[in-house]
């Protein structure tokens, strides 16, 4: 079974998924926003072509380590996903995973324009290989 990694933006959703075995994150995609009934249909779909068991949403935290207005929306998304899918949902602190993901855009000299595309994918891909890395 895998784990599905969701970096979750006021735009894009950035979706990552584990390997097999829970070892390692990879991009899956980056999907607009549009309505929740929408992104749901299409992470059902995507649970069900990847037999997921659990979904990882990253949490947005302040540096200080308070919770904004943010997290409380992604939580609220978090739970229309549980209600919906019947499997685990699991929020990961999410602070600088999209600072990291840009760094890493830009050392593989990547153009402004393909970044926009891929950093939420990015993002939810660190989210997702962090927290693999914390079960080991």
């Amino acid at each position: 079974m895998r784990i599905l990694g969701l970096d979750i933006g006021d735009k894009r959703i950035g979706i990552a998924i584990s390997d097999p075995m829970g070892w390692t994150a990879q991009g899956l995609e980056t999907l607009q926003r549009s309505s929740n009934e929408k992104v749901l249909a299409h992470l059902q779909e995507q649970i069900h072509i990847y037999e997921v068991s659990t979904i990882v949403c990253g949490l947005p935290r302040n540096m200080n380590g308070t919770y904004g207005p943010k997290a409380e929306e992604v939580r609220k998304f978090g739970e229309k996903m549980k209600e919906r899918f019947k499997i685990p949902v699991v929020y990961w602190d999410e602070r600088l995973t999209t600072v990291a993901a840009q760094k890493t855009l830009l050392q593989g000299d990547v153009s402004r324009a393909k970044r926009k595309e891929v950093v939420d994918k990015i993002a939810a891909v660190f989210i997702l290989q962090n927290y693999l890395d914390s079960k080991r």
